[in-house]
């Protein structure tokens, strides 16, 4: 006999191996066919899965993250089904899904047009229809090489050759489609309902932009028509809201190809909201007990090598020099570290001392792939609000909650919090030549952070392998409107780089002590968060974040002098703004005012000078009535020092 427990606790008894969509079935014939897949034991499984000892099953549908993968994964299969049906000689690459759809790539002789994606589209809907069985099937490796090579496959070829010898390679098939895949998939291609392929783009080869260049085709699918076209609608509102557009649009930031890629330049719009920004962190952190280093942006190999950045994150930097060659060879900074620690021993150091806080406006510098660039969230040169604590034991959960309250304090302000998740990002023991350290040390470091994140009560999924060389770490992950996901903000426990670098303090009983060390952000990197305040805001930035605060519109030159008094009135509280004394019609002068996304239009003719008022326009609400000045001023300072968001 063969227990089941389902997810409600309840226990179903079998006599006979039976399959998991079997099993579905018994509980409920709905339920069956909703399914995409399963968890056995806590893994996710195809539904054809053969249950044959006890164990714990959870029947998975699109409403799970892993139910939605499976549903797209085998949708990206149809995809490349239709592919190789409209064009044969396409080699086929990977074809994953990922968050909100999936993706194809292909090897092509001719670029994929716009027409071509509709009728692939239409080839798709024809193998829905078809209903094709999928099954699955393994092979041994030799079996597998044989079979791609037959097909003239190179990239699986290649992605077999790859795979350890022990791995299980498998296989499904849909009608005259046979792909290399690990899977789940749904029992038969019917089983999509709603389709649609949304752009195509290069994508080099396993990511290296060594390798040839391919052709993705992103897609995505949902179980209902209905769901597919409002997902559809999110799409188009995002792309009116992708700061990479919009950024350039409002004049917030650019880019030059003589400067080069990931270098984006900040316009006097984006470097006024920059130094907003940088203030604002920089008077908090001042405020909570963290004191100002300044670090060279540069420095020689030596210093990383004792952080272990030579080995474990060279690829990652911009080196001057060659060491076969050159006395000394330098780079630049990827993180700051390593030098702010030589400002801890600079002196000597004393159980009183601590916690010590370090921050510091850091520019960085990472070498980071072509592909990889995308506007302001993944750059070159980049700054960040980076900051390194060290502290006693005793003093580590205090000063990591500090850390955290910090973090989510810039968040709340900024208006980000209810977008972020959090991570608990750990390293992975089957991968030792990525991290320093002994499994002892490690296993500490995380038992000591996991215990600390369940006092703190914060929620967080596991991320095997996401760690830092050097330590684990809390990501506080965020999305852009495109649904890829970043993390924003960093909080590390590190408990090896200070013994690396000989950092000790005299403990109460007078011996030498390695102190723990919190490396943090508090509002992670300043172009990626102005990336996503332009998302998130469509550049309607909140008052006190807005380059342009008031726009004062004068209806004639014989208002000038009026204007102008309001304008110094205004200044003197420090309000951002601009006088449009353009001989323009009245109507274009608001339309530009509103086009600028400014949050505040004060008009002025005749009646407001002679009663020393301003009509008021307000960004979202309009024509909001009149107000005398110190009325006025009153109100915007009151927007501005409460930070509100409207």
């Amino acid at each position: 006999m063969i227990n089941v427990t389902l997810k409600s606790g309840d226990v179903m008894t079998f006599e006979n191996p039976t399959s998991v969509y079997d099993i579905a079935k018994t509980i409920s014939e709905g339920l069956a066919r909703a399914a995409t897949c399963a968890e056995v034991n806590g893994q996710t499984v195809d539904l054809r899965t053969i249950v044959t000892t006890d164990c714990t099953l959870n029947i998975l549908t699109f409403t799970s993250d892993e139910g939605a993968a499976a549903y797209r994964h085998t949708t990206s299969h149809i995809l490349a089904q239709a592919v190789k049906r409209l064009f044969p000689e396409t080699k086929l690459a990977i074809g994953p899904a990922i968050d909100n759809g999936f993706y194809y790539d292909f090897d092509a002789d001719k670029a994929f047009t716009p027409e071509d994606l509709e009728n692939i589209e239409k080839e798709m809907a024809k193998i829905i229809k078809e209903n094709l069985a999928i099954e699955r099937f393994e092979l041994s490796r030799a079996e597998a090489l044989k079979l791609m090579e037959d097909l003239g496959e190179p990239y699986k070829v290649e992605l077999i050759q790859d795979l350890p010898e022990d791995a299980t390679l498998s296989f499904y098939k849909q009608g005259d489609f046979t792909d290399l895949c690990a899977g789940p998939h749904l029992m038969t291609t019917g089983g999509v309902k709603a389709v649609k392929l949304t752009s195509v783009a290069g994508a080099y080869w396993r990511g290296n932009e060594n390798n040839k260049m391919l052709q993705r085709i992103y897609g995505t699918s949902f179980p209902k028509k209905a769901e597919l076209e409002e997902h559809l609608e999110r799409l188009e509102e995002a792309k009116k809201r992708d700061h990479n557009k919009l950024g350039r649009e409002l004049g917030i930031f650019t880019t030059s190809e003589l400067i080069g890629q990931g270098l984006p330049i900040l316009l006097p719009k984006g470097a006024k909201i920059m130094q907003i920004l940088q203030r604002f962190v920089e008077d908090h952190e001042d405020s909570h007990g963290w004191v100002r280093t300044k670090t060279p942006y540069m420095a020689k190999s030596d210093l990383y090598k004792v952080s272990g950045h030579w080995d474990h994150y060279q690829d990652g930097m911009f080196v001057m020099g060659d060491e076969a060659v050159d006395k000394e060879v330098f780079a630049l900074r990827p993180m700051t570290c390593p030098f702010q620690y030589q400002a801890y021993l600079a002196q000597m150091r004393s159980y009183r001392d601590l916690p010590l806080r370090y921050g510091e406006t850091s520019t960085l510098f990472r070498n980071e792939a072509s592909g990889e660039m995308h506007g302001l969230i993944r750059v070159r040169q980049f700054t960040i609000s980076e900051g390194h604590l060290m502290c006693r034991p005793d003093q580590l959960e205090e000063e990591f909650k500090n850390c955290l309250e910090m973090a989510i304090y810039m968040l709340k302000t900024l208006g980000l919090y209810e977008d972020v998740s959090y991570r608990f990002s750990q390293w992975d023991p089957d991968d030792r030549d990525k991290y320093i350290g002994t499994p002892e040390q490690w296993d500490e470091a995380q038992s000591t952070m996991a215990k600390i994140l369940e006092h703190l009560n914060i929620p967080h999924k596991i991320g095997i392998g996401e760690a830092a060389f050097y330590g684990p770490k809390l990501d506080i992950q965020i999305k852009n409107v495109h649904g890829k996901e970043d993390t924003l903000i960093t909080i590390q426990i590190d408990q090896m780089l200070a013994e690396k670098f000989g950092m000790e303090y005299t403990d109460s009983d007078g011996t030498k002590k390695n102190p723990y060390i919190i490396h943090r952000t508090s509002i992670g990197c300043y172009e990626r968060t102005l990336a996503l305040l332009i998302e998130k805001y469509a550049g309607a930035f909140p008052v006190w974040l807005a380059p342009t605060q008031v726009e004062i519109i004068p209806i004639s030159d014989k208002h000038l002098d009026f204007a102008y008094k309001v304008k110094a009135e205004l200044e003197k509280i420090g309000v951002r703004l601009e006088i449009d004394s353009r001989a323009e019609k009245m109507g274009y002068k608001i339309r530009e005012a509103q086009l600028a996304k400014i949050p505040y239009m004060l008009v002025m003719g005749d009646k407001e000078v002679e009663n020393g008022e301003v009509a008021i326009r307000k960004r979202g609400e309009g024509d909001i009535g009149t107000m005398k000045i110190e009325d006025f001023v009153k109100l915007i300072k009151e927007d501005i020092d409460t930070r509100v968001i409207w």
